[in-house]
């Protein structure tokens, strides 16, 4: 089933808590739009639509959808792109397989996710499966560089309303264990290409040669990276850290992304795993293998498929009262760091243990220091050095503090992020060689069996684009700017050729500085500390980090931010923050029916699309709408209308009724457009006249379970149902 049409703004389907707090929200959004003769249409790029946008030949021709990810990767191409995106699940692999496990079970038959394909037919479904995992989406959508900031109303009242801070104490255990060799970092080899150029990778070893990947083609200017990370190296690096904690008497905690690095974090979960069970995988590991246990699917899997082993069992929780406590996901249910890959996210773990004075939640359900364990020390040291610096100064002071915003390079699938499709665990020894199309050796690296292989690339125009974009940021605020690149690491060295010059040509090179991380994250602290600004300007992987750890100190969340993707062929792409799409959430919902989800993020992300849709349409009213999204935003702050965390009070739905009776109220107040002060002028008197009915009748939906009809694919009639629950709202919206 294809989309037609394109809509004046595309407000995307993604997954869990967003699209929960979508069923509320999308319906006032187009009521209000509509006013400006402004279509606003959903795509779906959920795990479940992607899912079965990619098996149509397993569906029948009802239950078949459009691959609306691909229709997006082409829209965002163009200059009439005007994309809503909220978060989205970055699928881990239980994630994907309890996603497929869902769909069949309301009818949909997809073929099983098979850990251990065997068949031709098993392969093939597992190829599909696998290009579904991890950032599939966002290196398809961002063809642009990114502009992340916190909202100036945002910022304000996270100032007047500071948010409760941990206390750290100079003496504090935490810490940062990373491996600072044989490493990603350390073995990194990186060159710009003169010219055009076609590339493959080999693998060649005593038997022969091995084409791991061919067909790859890059622009002349491109920066193209190889690196690897020894397997041998890093077992022995577990191996100490594990027994350095288990003396030190505190957490052992991992931080991993194996949702946005699909392919080699797992992989290094998996040997977290390993390492932490090392003597029942030494006892038991080929009877685990043979049920098929994977380590790199996490502990949950594992205590799964070896319940019915009592001998195993006994094993574990022998191996168990012998390591180090472990830092908890979820301490009242016995879920650990190492159960699920995708359960602890390093941008937002890190920020919120460093939040809390660095501490993490126990076994015991108390707070420790905790080891951080962050294997590749690319960027382990901006962690490292915050904590450094927190012991030594304090807090940070919420209601003082100035900002970091952030200009990150990310069009085109700049750098580690776009890197999957070449990333390989190695078979068997030998030597991996990136072969350009004359012959030339790029790149080459001896190896051994089980190494992690990888390369990544930036293209010349989105790293040129990035540069202009923070020239234009600097200008606009004249805050204090800092390129985050580290003139010892080869992927930034050659950045910092394409840096230097255009900042000198554009006549600005005095108001930029250049730092590796650990120094920027000292410079950019003790900016913040001292009530002033400053940009970050940084690659792919730091922007996702950073805009997670800035936002988590001054503000107390990232969902929060402002983010903007100018994209580069003139389209706008406008994402509602960053933080995930909280799982939690969802989880208390169908528990309690309270939805904690906080929808600022969205609120500041549609006012930014309507006003570009009304400098990119010369549509004035579309501008009012806009500015009138900006005044519902601050009164919802000023008022103290955000959700609660606690069943009984008010939640997501009660205040998406402030935000669109403040929305109302704005227009209706206006007088650049007569006619939206009559059209709005009524519905502004209606929900304010019924407020005791309409806040009662949310109030009363809440306190028993939720039944959604699905966790990755809802059903929408009783989704509908669930978030919508004011029949007096509804009448008054539409």
């Amino acid at each position: 089933m294809a989309n037609t049409s394109t809509p004046d703004i595309v407000y995307t389907k993604v997954d869990e808590a967003p699209e929960l707090a979508s069923a509320s929200l999308l319906p006032i959004i187009r009521r209000f739009a509509s006013a400006a003769g402004v279509s606003v249409d959903t795509r779906d790029i959920s795990l479940a639509g992607r899912i079965l946008a990619a098996f149509p030949d397993h569906l029948t021709e009802d239950q078949r959808v459009s691959d609306d990810l691909a229709e997006l990767g082409e829209l965002v191409k163009t200059p009439g792109a005007n994309v809503i995106k909220l978060p989205n699940i970055s699928a881990s692999e239980p994630q994907l397989v309890a996603a497929i496990k869902e769909l069949q079970g309301q009818g949909y038959a997809l073929p099983d996710y098979a850990y251990d394909p065997k068949t031709e037919d098993e392969k093939a479904a597992r190829a599909r499966y696998d290009t579904l995992k991890g950032s599939a989406v966002n290196p398809v959508l961002r063809e642009g560089n990114s502009d992340r900031r916190a909202a100036a109303a945002v910022k304000t009242f996270a100032q007047n309303n500071p948010h409760r801070m941990g206390e750290w104490s100079a003496d504090s255990k935490t810490r940062v264990a990373t491996m600072g060799a044989d490493d990603f970092f350390s073995n990194e080899k990186s060159a710009t290409l003169p010219k055009d150029s076609g590339a493959k990778i080999v693998l060649e070893t005593a038997g022969g040669e091995t084409v791991l990947k061919d067909g790859l083609s890059y622009p002349a200017g491109t920066v193209v990276d190889a690196t690897y990370m020894s397997a041998k190296a890093l077992d022995a690096f577990l191996a100490e850290e594990i027994e350095k904690t288990k003396a030190e008497g505190i957490l052992f905690s991992l931080h991993m992304k194996a949702t946005m690095m699909k392919v080699s974090d797992p992989i290094i979960f998996g040997h977290a795993v390993q390492q932490f069970l090392a003597p029942v995988f030494e006892q038991y590991g080929s009877e685990m293998k043979a049920l098929g246990v994977s380590p790199d699917a996490g502990l949950g899997d594992l205590l799964e498929r070896v319940k019915d082993k009592p001998e195993i069992l006994k094993a574990i929780d022998a191996c168990m009262a012998d390591r180090p406590a472990m830092y908890m996901v979820n301490s009242d249910k016995g879920i650990t760091n190492l159960h699920v890959p995708s359960d602890v996210i390093i941008d937002a773990s890190m920020p919120a243990l460093i939040r809390g004075g660095g501490k993490g939640w126990g076994p015991d359900n108390k707070e420790h220091d905790a080891v951080c364990v962050i294997p590749d020390s690319s960027y382990a040291t901006v962690y490292d050095e915050a904590i450094s610096f927190f012991k030594a100064t304090g807090k940070l002071n919420p209601a003082t503090a100035g900002t970091v915003q952030n200009i990150g390079l990310m069009a085109q699938k700049a750098e580690e992020y776009g890197s999957h499709p070449t990333t390989f665990e190695i078979p068997e020894g030998g030597t991996v060689k990136m072969i350009l199309d004359d012959g030339t050796v790029l790149h080459e690296h001896s190896v051994a069996a089980g190494d992690i292989w990888r390369s990544a690339s930036a293209r010349k125009a989105p790293i040129e684009d990035w540069i202009t974009l923070a020239i234009e940021r600097q200008k606009a605020t004249g805050y204090r700017a800092i390129f985050w690149l580290d003139a010892t690491r080869a992927h930034d060295a050659e950045l910092i050729s394409y840096v230097t010059p255009i900042l000198e040509a554009a006549g600005v090179a005095d108001k930029f500085e250049i730092m590796a991380p650990r120094e920027a994250t000292r410079a950019s602290l003790e900016t913040i500390t001292k009530g002033e600004n400053t940009i970050a300007i940084t690659g792919n992987v730091l922007r996702d980090y950073l805009t997670d750890l800035f936002p988590i100190l001054e503000l107390a969340t990232s969902a929060k931010m402002l983010s903007i993707v100018k994209l580069m062929n003139g389209g706008g792409l406008f994402e509602t923050g960053a933080g995930g799409s909280a799982p939690k959430h969802v989880q208390q919902l169908q528990e309690q029916n309270h939805l904690r989800w906080d929808s600022l993020g969205e609120f500041c992300a549609l006012g930014e699309s309507l006003k570009f849709l009304a400098e990119t349409h010369d549509n004035a009213r579309a501008r009012v709408l806009g500015e009138a999204v900006e005044a519902a935003t601050q009164g919802v702050l000023d008022h103290g209308r955000s959700p609660s965390r606690k069943v009984g009070e008010p939640d997501n739905r009660d205040s998406h009724y402030w935000f669109a009776r403040y929305w109302a109220e704005a227009l209706a107040a206006q007088s650049d457009d007569a006619a939206l002060t009559e059209e709005f002028g009524p519905v502004a008197k209606a929900l304010a006249e019924n407020e005791a009915k309409i806040v009662g009748e949310l109030a009363a939906a809440q306190g028993s379970p939720a039944d959604t009809g699905g966790y990755y694919h809802p059903d929408l009639e009783k989704l509908a149902a669930v978030m919508r629950p004011s029949a007096t709202l509804n009448e008054i919206i539409g």
